[in-house]
């Protein structure tokens, strides 16, 4: 329960939002909304802050390493503001004579953002962004780990607004130290939820009683089919599989090679970095990964020479060796080793051809991972539409390292973000990368206009052809 104080810090903190978003929109217009997302870029991006904080944030969380939250920080936010860049999300957008519609776009009004300790900087950057481009406030409601981070990144935040004359309450953090009734209570009062991280804060959003958008688990499956680039996509799998100490929801976890061409994958991959284990050395993985059914922290984004010498593998690595290759066939509900990992391994699997590696990409993607992404490694552009008509994924990734791309980058058309919806197949009401557009209201004037009314035989004269003698 929540004590009577904690309930009234709480309700004053969306006062004081719903204030904040009030004048916000009053006064606001898209070249101050666009100012605003400036600022908030440019407090972690800066080079001293975001070198500091994600320090900070390698320390507080245990999770991921330095340079590559470095690295995440500046290109997620950076290509979030590039999709920004023109884009008119507030007011009169546009008019439609031939139907008489005119379309506005006006703020949901105060946001709550529940974010995950994997990423406690980007992820809540990207949410303030969108937030504010779209004439919102917002509130962040960082794990405990990520608090600590997040709370200095807020005062670089803050401080960047003031400093241009924007309104510093637009964006707030739950009162330290967080806990579940804190969010809870925030959840009740919030006019739209974004919830990214474990899938009980999305079904705790989804359940609270206000408009959420929360985004499902990944368990990323690449496949290699017989036209593959073996080296290519040997490199690509390695530096996603290791970015960040495979801290992303679009990491690798499992890849899938056709016979034809397992042994000159499995050399590539070796090649790339990776250490493949025997059925021993797995099961030892397995077990210390996985207890009672749940991760354990000893391996969780943990760097390589932690997971070699807790996984009594030190001596059999050598210099080059990133990330670690468990080859099995189970896979599934009763295979806990083909679901997610965050961890710097994956598992492999050998398939007769790609419509059996598909059929195995679909039996881990329903133990985990529905709806999200798939990674394909192919010449044949018809293999793509395939995964797309049969796999129940969102996303199908081709010739990409899958954790940079499945979240946008500067070479292909996703938009960036962290939040990736996996509709109906993921328990999500969202089958896109979170974005601008879903912090929105879209209001439509709607003007009469000449009858459009068809005759019964424009709309039933197949049906009659079939059926009428």
């Amino acid at each position: 329960m929540v004590d009577d104080i904690e309930i009234q810090e709480i309700d004053k903190l969306v006062a004081t939002a719903r204030k904040a978003q009030q004048n916000y929109e009053a006064r606001g217009s898209q070249e101050i909304f666009d100012l605003a997302c400036q600022a908030v870029g440019w407090a972690l991006m800066q080079p001293e802050n975001n070198s500091d904080l994600s320090k900070l944030a390698v320390s507080e969380t245990g999770l991921g390493n330095v340079q590559d939250k470095i690295q995440k920080n500046h290109n997620k936010t950076l290509g979030l503001l590039r999709d920004l860049k023109d884009i008119k999300s507030f007011g009169h957008i546009y008019d439609d004579d031939v139907k008489g519609l005119s379309v506005y776009f006006r703020p949901k009004g105060v946001i709550a953002a529940i974010v995950p300790s994997t990423n406690p900087l980007a992820t809540p950057t990207n949410n303030i962004i969108n937030a504010l481009k779209t004439g919102n406030s917002i509130i962040i409601a960082p794990s405990p780990k990520g608090a600590a981070p997040f709370s200095v990144l807020l005062k670089h935040i803050r401080k960047n607004l003031a400093d241009v004359g924007i309104d510093p309450n637009l964006v707030q953090m739950l009162p330290a130290p967080p806990s579940k009734p804190k969010t809870q209570r925030l959840m009740e009062l919030a006019d739209l939820l974004v919830v990214t991280g474990s899938q009980n804060n999305v079904q705790a959003g989804y359940s609270s009683g206000t408009p959420a958008l929360g985004v499902g688990q990944g368990n990323v499956v690449t496949i290699l089919d017989e036209t593959a680039d073996v080296d290519d996509a040997a490199e690509k799998i390695a530096k996603s599989k290791t970015f960040d100490n495979a801290t992303s929801c679009s990491s690798e976890n499992s890849v899938i090679v056709v016979r034809s061409i397992y042994n000159e994958a499995l050399v590539a991959l070796k090649r790339a970095g990776g250490l493949v284990l025997d059925e021993t050395e797995t099961e030892r993985v397995i077990n210390l990964h996985w207890q009672n059914g749940k991760m354990n922290a000893a391996l969780l984004a943990q760097d390589i020479d932690v997971i070699l010498d807790k996984t009594e593998l030190t001596d059999r690595a050598d210099e080059n060796t990133r990330f670690l290759i468990l080859p099995t066939a189970a896979a599934g509900q009763n295979a806990i080793a083909s679901g997610e990992k965050m961890s710097q391994f994956l598992t492999l699997y050998q398939a007769e051809d790609f419509d059996h590696a598909l059929n195995l990409a679909i039996k881990i993607q329903e133990y985990q991972g529905a709806g999200h992404s798939l990674g394909l490694h192919s010449k044949n552009d018809e293999r793509a539409h395939q995964l797309a008509m049969e796999a129940k994924t969102c996303r199908v990734i081709v010739n990409q390292a899958h954790c940079f791309a499945t979240g946008g980058f500067f070479n292909n058309g996703l938009p960036f973000s962290l939040s990736m919806g996996c509709g109906s197949w993921g328990g999500n009401s969202i089958d896109g990368n979170l974005n601008w557009e879903h912090f929105v209201n879209k209001v439509k004037i709607v003007r009469v206009i000449e009858e459009n009314k068809p005759d019964l035989e424009d709309v039933f004269g197949e049906y009659w052809t079939k059926v009428l003698p």
